[in-house]
């Protein structure tokens, strides 16, 4: 039982959460197809598992939605709002308390109340079972590829049904390559198949016996009935999404090919392999160590004499080679831990429903981008800061839909959530069409709840007020409800984010909405970086964020007002050192400047950056800033070298960005 109940926690909050998944792509498309077919199939697994442990609030209530569902796909009540909500309103109350259990580690119970919440959801399905029928739509047409030999190989059954006037019913059982683990038997089934009279089994794919694998369905099913449309349905109703069938029709009808039928498709899926994750953080480390080896023997190479020597041919050759490897093994590693977004966006579609219900405030939510793929600790991590973000947009941000129609809004209002890559980081944004951010009144806020003194908030531009929601013990809420109004929220975001190396801007326009971007490492990777010398001190700059690196004369400085300039190829570009950027001393300057042209991902202006010179480039395992230094502005993250110290990598975005709102060129600078 200790076995079955660990596979249990590991399978049921997955199944859980395709079943309401399933649910809400039938909300958007009510009818029979395959959303309606996966809900039930989800269910009834769920309940299946659930049945092995005494836990009869969750039994019965996972019961009573595979009846409904039930009634659903027989066409014995139509999938209207009322079901539909019963229907989430449980998967919701499935969902918690399998989270719960799978987060409670030793020992499995429900919580307090369940009894009673279940029975309260319970009644509610089964009141809906007595509902009016309602007829299933028309079936579309399809063309049955696998019919023709199926007919061939069954010319006596078929002649047979031709003179007893019997109809008959085509069908193509196609298993899921797992349908052993899930509990199928496909032989069982279409043995037991009523009125059966013909069944042709073939290969789906060509057998490797130098790879074969026991447990893989490889078998496609053809079969021919006389039975019952009814009959068949209901015989095959545990594995409607994998079959492909035809309403009753004559032979002759059959042999001409005139069959409609229903095509209900499902991804086979691929054999997953769980694996712990320490395991692969242990796989992980040691790739970071490989490293940090076969970094050092560049060292060893300059100390042998380098190209100069045999010996030093030999440890560039044998470095070369472990770049290869090192880099092989680094992404096969890295591939085990990527996941895509989707996971952690999944559960916001049903969480905006809710809350846009509870509101009075009808909302649209449109997600973009949740097929790239990042670290599953940054995908379980960045679930939390985006409910934040999703519940700040929908109860601050979208306004009453009687306000958005008297400024001209539609009444529904329109959250998107969209994700991007952006070399070694990801960048997601929630972005609303509602009220924005007004800067007097957040400062107005901020003054009321004494968070800084009325002199400080009196200076603070714009961005700097609006970066005020980010502060601890700040809401604009005018009282605390169950969604807000506690004054944490926006800081958890922040802290959140910030933990996980990246950092949190917002933008808004009152009146047209607000937009909070956040930027995050997409995983553990090997970066090359060039080392920069400042004083004594190295550190290290991505090479995908530097353009070029240049040796100017002092002739070619321009002094301003606000800075410095230079011309690179008829362009004006701000000049800016790199030791005023991070507070250090500065070291004399000599006759040339060292500079580096700066190459944004995120599209912000070029600029010179002075540096007092250039080291090598090193490949090196970048790693999130931590503990007191999470979130420390203009960093990166940290690496090894081979020598043993440790390199800071700089953000020449955020550097650079900092810098130039204060060295900006004037209008008409030489150009």
């Amino acid at each position: 039982m200790d076995e079955l109940l660990a596979q249990f926690l590991i399978e049921a909050p997955e199944l859980a959460q395709q079943l309401a998944e399933a649910l809400l792509a039938l909300e958007r498309a009510p009818g029979p197809g395959p959303a309606l077919d996966a809900a039930f199939r989800h269910a009834h697994t769920l309940k299946g598992s659930v049945q092995l442990f005494d836990l009869p609030p969750l039994a019965g209530l996972l019961h009573a939605a595979e009846d409904l569902l039930g009634s659903l796909r027989a066409g014995d009540r139509a999938p209207d709002g009322a079901a539909l909500d019963a229907l989430l309103a449980a998967a919701g109350a499935v969902e918690g308390w399998i989270m719960g259990l799978a987060g409670e580690g030793a020992g499995i119970g429900l919580p307090a109340g369940a009894t009673t919440e279940g029975a309260r959801h319970e009644a509610a399905l089964r009141a809906l079972l007595d509902g009016p029928a309602a007829p299933l739509p028309a079936e579309p047409p399809a063309g049955l590829a696998w019919l023709p030999a199926l007919l061939a190989e069954a010319a006596d059954p078929l002649a047979e049904a031709r003179a007893a006037s019997l109809p008959v019913t085509a069908l193509q059982y196609r298993p899921a390559a797992d349908c052993f683990f899930l509990g199928d038997d496909p032989f069982g089934l279409l043995r037991r198949l009523p009125g059966l009279v013909a069944l042709r089994v073939t290969p789906r794919a060509a057998w490797n016996l130098g790879n074969f694998d026991p447990f893989a369905c490889n078998l496609d099913f053809a079969a021919l009935s006389t039975a019952s449309p009814e009959a068949l349905r209901q015989h095959l109703r545990f594995v409607a999404d994998q079959v492909e069938w035809a309403p009753v029709v004559s032979a002759a009808a059959a042999e001409a090919g005139a069959t409609p039928t229903v095509a209900a498709t499902r991804d086979p899926g691929q054999r997953l392999l769980r694996v712990e994750a320490g395991r692969i953080d242990g796989m992980m480390d040691m790739v970071a160590e490989l490293v940090v080896a076969k970094t050092g023997l560049a060292g060893l190479a300059r100390e042998a004499g380098g190209a100069a020597t045999p010996l030093g041919r030999a440890l560039a050759a044998r470095q070369a080679e472990l770049d290869r490897l090192v880099a092989g093994l680094h992404r096969a590693v890295l591939g085990l831990r990527l996941v895509p977004l989707a996971q952690g966006f999944r559960r916001l579609p049903r969480l905006a429903r809710e809350l846009a219900a509870q509101l009075g405030k009808p909302v649209a939510l449109e997600m973009a981008g949740e097929e790239i793929e990042a670290d599953k600790s940054v995908v379980d991590a960045l679930a939390e800061p985006l409910l934040h973000l999703l519940r700040n947009a929908i109860d601050h941000g979208i306004e009453p839909p009687a306000a958005r129609q008297a400024a001209g809004k539609p009444a529904t209002g329109r959250i998107t959530l969209a994700a991007r890559r952006l070399g070694d980081q990801i960048q997601v944004t929630l972005a609303d069409d509602g009220a924005g951010l007004d800067p007097a009144k957040l400062r107005r806020i901020a003054g009321e709840r004494g968070l800084l003194p009325a002199a400080e908030l009196a200076a603070l531009d714009e961005a700097a007020a609006m970066a005020l929601i980010f502060r601890p013990g700040f809401s604009t809420a005018a009282a605390v409800t169950g969604i807000s109004g506690r004054g944490v929220g926006m800081d958890a975001v922040r802290a959140a984010i910030e933990a996980l190396g990246g950092r949190v801007a917002v933008a808004s326009r009152p009146g047209q909405g607000s937009s909070f971007r956040l930027t995050l490492p997409r995983a553990t990777v090997i970066t090359r970086v060039i080392l920069l010398r400042l004083g004594e001190a190295r550190f290290g700059v991505p090479i995908e964020a530097v353009a070029e690196t240049l040796r100017l004369p002092e002739a070619a400085i321009t002094p301003l007002a606000e800075g410095e300039a230079f011309v690179l190829r008829g362009r004006a570009l701000p000049l800016l050192r790199l030791s005023d950027l991070l507070g250090l001393p500065a070291a004399p300057r000599g006759a040339e400047r060292r500079v580096l042209v700066t190459a944004s991902a995120s599209g912000a202006a070029a600029c010179g950056i002075e540096v007092d010179g250039f080291a090598e480039r090193v490949d090196v395992m970048l790693r999130p800033m931590g503990g007191l230094l999470a979130g420390l502005p203009g960093a990166l993250g940290t690496a090894l070298l081979g020598d043993g110290a440790v390199l800071v990598v700089l953000d020449l975005d955020e550097l650079a960005g900092a810098g130039t709102a204060d060295a900006a060129l004037p209008q008409g600078a030489p150009a």
